[in-house]
């Protein structure tokens, strides 16, 4: 199941690009974003010793997620890329996520105290 909400999340956002009524690859750089997500929480969980590491890793997480959000938005104020593909890119960027999401709460979660 997570593999197919994942790749359905990936392929909208290739739709976003692919599409000959699109044809721009600007919102592919969101996958930047799908590499870095993950990257504070891990930081964080090798040294538990203190509740201000996790706050941190967590408000480094949450900008991340943002930011994977905000930029086709501002790609389609700048008239850079359609409204469209817009779309398509935070469609995807919402079935990516859920993805991560229910792989921590699914998996990492448990041996964790982090979340």
């Amino acid at each position: 199941m997570l593999a197919m909400l994942c790749s359905i999340g990936l392929t909208m956002i290739i739709l976003a690009c692919a599409l000959p009524a699109y044809n721009l690859w600007w919102p592919m750089f969101v996958v930047v974003f799908y590499f870095l997500c993950p990257l504070p929480t891990k930081i964080a969980k090798r040294g538990m010793q203190s509740d201000g590491r996790a706050a941190n890793a967590m408000f480094a997480t949450i900008g991340i997620v943002m930011s994977s959000f905000a930029l086709p938005i501002v790609l389609a104020r700048a008239e850079v890329i359609q409204w469209g593909s817009c779309l398509l890119t935070l469609a995807g960027n919402v079935g990516v996520y859920a993805t991560i999401l229910a792989y921590y709460f699914g998996f990492e979660s448990i041996d964790s105290g982090m979340w």
